[in-house]
């Protein structure tokens, strides 16, 4: 037996000897562990098929799969995403109806109460009979090919490894069937975690009653650097025309001066009341990941900068990581494309959702970035009994009862309450008491005590179920931005390249047009008075009207969460990342005169911070005792690289982030520490503008009373500290520092990495101590969070591909773990190396590269299906 194979088998043995133990089983094999591995090669029969399906699966299990009409195509794929995750998937749709706690306990039922208070599946329900009829035909023929899956394995316990030692704490879990429903809901969840601008409407409001002014909070959110750092079009790609604002103010971009309104947030009432909004949201579930840095790169070149001569795309999302990881694989063939069955189509989708997400078809790529627009506002409301204030009358709350059944316990019941504005979020996690306090409220006194509403425009029903399938048969422009205009939630920047040569942007989405409550404040950024419907939506903003361009003269386009444009209308948001990856991004671009695409996954491992010299120039430039100055001369000459490797740049970068990370936590110390500095790119400008005003009131260190600390102080007392804490954790020699030793990833598993089951069980599921490179707004943007102890890894490239329109076979593609969810799957982990090396593998797209790469396939026939020869 060979050495590898011999080693994994015993490592099944030792998994099923663990598993033993926590489920208390008596009797268990290496089939416990194996029964759940999907059948790749000979023949299965699959009810509901009309014809014949072939599954081919390449050396890493990606299947392609080739069938002669739609619908027996998606109820292939259906049947094949739950082959290989169907705990995922059940997982998923749990999590998104608010019944977590079905299947977990008590554990979930925080989160719980705040997606049923949100109701994200009710929205998907009003949304399906909305969506287009072939869209509903897809959907449907997806979960009928889940469904026979769940009808031929039978037993939980066959389906995936989680269940068996989920079964210890919810012996009755029974699996329900799959429906449409259950793939439109995940899109709820992809929507909550891309939002833009929530926590920091709610940090704000949290701020201004800590005694923090408005000019000092004003100073943590500084404008887009538009001198230094690109939109995404300059006005020669893009200028606003048919673009109508409800309000003059609207896209206004100062900080306000005190406004009445805010006394509101101030008293004892709102004060409750946003706490109450602020952990009701936290509880709701991060599928993605949260943060500034959870966003993406993607680029697309023209032919004529090219080294193949038509266009290279290049995508990679950053989003929590997790294993399984978010993405799953899948190439989606009709055998001969037809009207009625019009998908050749590849590239990247959610486990459970069917279709392609990201990709590329026969004509056309496409990639996505996170736009990051305002689309949650926060009301104050007043509510007396069951009403609230609506124009100087009652009206009543809408209100319905929800109940929530826990595994091994009692159900749980909740009364959700909403306005017109949407669910009151406040009523969630804790009740508001009345305190009884007269505030005044834009110059008004008010006596009734405050609620907090979330509008989000994610509540009213969309058409994102149409716009997947739309990309997916796009084949051409006018059919790109038709799909994109369907697009509502969540708004993503979308760009296009096609093989006729064209590269294109657009945004997309369902943009709500609002003038702002606070006088001198753009809109959304403070809770605005629910009482008063001045401060209503007015509607979205016209598809026509969002920036977009075809075939720039530049010839690229980049986007990373930056501004769109320097255009105030339509007013999108002011919350933008602040474009240090992008301007990376656009100076390899510009450098080099003929890009290739091994050049656009090259950029993609890009791991210079091109913040970090100019903080650099400021360290060294203050005097330190000799063991500091040991590590502090680790800084000279250092360009900014943040690489895993034994270098000096790797040592210089260990140092480099200590400090950052000291730094902030210096500054920044009369902010609680749930609200504290993450070190995003947001905290780089900050902290850029604050060293120009060495007196300013944050460098004081409030600990120290009679004492009023500058920067010059602040900054000494980040490098020496940063030199004794990296002596602890790396040793006292500076050059023998690495990055990599800091900067680690654990991919945990979404419920059995939790801390709660023993760590034998965890280690099965999990995979940990991977050292990577990259960092905080660094294209390779292996983020951390300053604000948590240590220098973990929680958000990065959850994936990557590059597009090659000239030759489609020629693309490139790794996913963060691997295709299969069973643990000791040969394919659960096996791209992870390769991904954290910046390495890709071919990504065979035509026939004839397909099978050449398969190594199994399996046949899928219609029940009464003469056997295979």
């Amino acid at each position: 037996m060979p050495r590898l194979k011999r080693a994994r088998r015993v490592l099944i043995i030792v998994a099923v000897l663990l598993v033993m133990a926590v489920v208390g089983v008596g009797v268990l094999g290496v089939s416990t562990v194996r029964q759940s591995f999907p059948q790749t090669a000979g023949e299965l029969t699959i009810e509901g098929l009309t014809s014949k399906v072939s599954v081919l699966r390449d050396d890493r299990g990606v299947p392609t799969i080739y069938a002669d009409n739609a619908s027996d195509l998606f109820r292939a794929q259906g049947f094949v995403s739950a082959q290989d995750r169907f705990f995922e998937m059940d997982l998923r749709r749990h999590l998104t109806a608010g019944r977590l706690s079905e299947m977990v306990g008590s554990a979930g039922l925080e989160s719980d109460k705040a997606v049923r208070t949100m109701g994200w599946r009710r929205v998907a329900e009003q949304e399906l009979p909305r969506l287009a009829p072939e869209t509903r035909q897809y959907l449907q023929a997806y979960a009928d090919g889940v469904n026979a899956y769940i009808r031929q394995v039978e037993s939980p316990e066959k389906m995936s490894l989680e269940y068996t030692v989920l079964q210890r704490r919810n012996p009755s879990y029974r699996v329900e069937p799959w429906t449409p429903i259950d793939s439109l809901a995940w899109l709820k969840a992809l929507a909550w975690d891309l939002r833009g601008d929530y926590n920091d409407e709610l940090t704000r409001a949290r701020l201004s009653r800590r005694g923090i002014s408005l000019r000092q909070i004003a100073l943590l959110y500084p404008p887009y650097p538009f001198d230094r750092n690109q939109p995404i079009l300059s006005g020669d790609d893009w200028t606003p025309g048919a673009a109508k604002d409800s309000a003059s103010d609207q896209a206004a971009s100062s900080v306000p001066a005190a406004p009445a309104a805010l006394t509101a947030l101030r008293s004892a009432d709102g004060a409750k009341a946003v706490d109450a909004a602020v952990a009701a949201l936290d509880a709701a579930p991060s599928t993605l990941g949260r943060g500034d840095d959870i966003g993406s790169n993607s680029w697309v070149v023209s032919g004529s900068r090219t080294t193949t001569g038509k266009p290279l795309l290049a995508n990679d999302p950053h989003l929590a990581l997790s294993i399984p990881g978010i993405w799953s694989q899948v190439n989606l063939q009709c055998r001969q494309v037809t009207q009625a069955c019009p998908f050749r189509v590849s590239g990247f989708t959610f486990s459970g959702v069917p279709g392609v997400v990201i990709g590329h078809n026969e004509r056309i790529a496409w990639g996505m970035t996170n736009l990051r627009p305002d689309v949650t506002d926060f009301y104050l409301e007043q509510v007396t009994g069951d009403t609230y204030l609506r124009d100087g009358e009652r009206m009543p709350l809408e209100k319905r009862v929800e109940t929530i059944k826990v595994a091994g316990g009692a159900d749980v019941t909740i009364t959700v309450r909403s306005t017109v504005h949407g669910p009151i979020m406040s009523d969630v996690s804790a009740s508001v008491d009345e305190a009884g306090d007269r505030v005044v409220v834009r110059g008004a006194p008010q006596s009734n005590r405050y609620a907090v509403s979330l509008a989000w425009t994610a509540l009213t029903p969309g058409t994102a179920g149409d716009a997947i399938f739309a990309l997916n048969k796009a084949a051409g422009w006018n059919d790109f931005r038709a799909a994109a205009a369907e697009f509502t939630v969540p708004s993503q920047n979308l760009v296009y390249a096609d093989t006729a040569g064209h590269i294109g942007y657009q945004t997309p989405g369902r943009i709500p047009v609002r003038r702002s409550a606070t006088p001198g404040a753009p809109p959304g950024y403070w809770p605005a008075p629910g009482w008063d419907s001045q401060w209503d939506w007015k509607g979205w903003v016209p598809a026509a009207d969002l920036p977009h361009t075809f075939d720039p003269q530049e010839g690229f386009i980049v986007t990373a969460n930056q501004a769109v444009t320097a255009s105030a209308k339509p007013f999108l948001t002011t919350e933008w990342d602040y474009g240090f990856r992008a301007q990376r991004i656009r100076t390899l671009l510009a450098a080099t005169s003929k890009v290739s695409p091994q050049d656009m996954s090259e950029i993609q491992g890009d791991v210079r911070n091109t913040y970090a010299p100019g903080l650099v120039e400021r360290l060294l430039a203050v005097q330190v005792d000799s063991f500091t100055a040991q590590a502090q001369r680790l800084l000279r000459d250092w360009d900014g690289s943040q690489p895993n490797d034994k270098s000096r740049d790797s040592a210089s970068a260990a140092y480099y982030n200590a400090v950052w990370k000291h730094l902030l936590d210096y500054t920044f110390d009369e902010i609680p520490p749930d609200l504290a500095p993450d070190g995003g790119s947001r905290w780089m400008i900050v902290i850029e503008q604050l060293l120009k005003d060495p007196k300013n009131e944050w460098w004081d260190d409030k600990t120290t009373p009679g004492l009023t600390e500058g920067s010059g102080e602040i900054l000494k007392r980040a490098l020496v500290d940063a030199r004794l804490d990296l002596a602890r954790e790396l040793g006292k020699v500076p050059a023998t520092w690495r990055w990599g030793r800091l900067h680690q990833l654990d991919l945990q598993h979404p419920v059995m990495g939790d801390d709660s089951l023993p760590q034998v069980v965890r280690s099965i599921f999990n995979r940990e101590d991977i050292e990577l490179g990259g960092g905080n707004s660094i294209v390779n943007a292996n983020s951390w969070n300053a604000a948590s102890p240590g220098y973990d890894v929680v958000a990065g490239p959850s994936m990557r591909m590059v597009v090659d329109l000239a030759n489609l076979d020629g693309s490139l593609w790794v996913n963060s773990t691997g295709q299969s969810g069973h643990t000791y799957s040969d394919h659960y982990a096996d791209q992870i190396d390769a991904w954290a090396a910046n390495e890709t593998f071919p990504w065979p797209f035509t026939e004839n590269a397909v099978r050449e790469a398969s190594s199994d396939e399996l046949t899928l026939v219609p029940p009464g299906a003469p056997a295979t020869g």
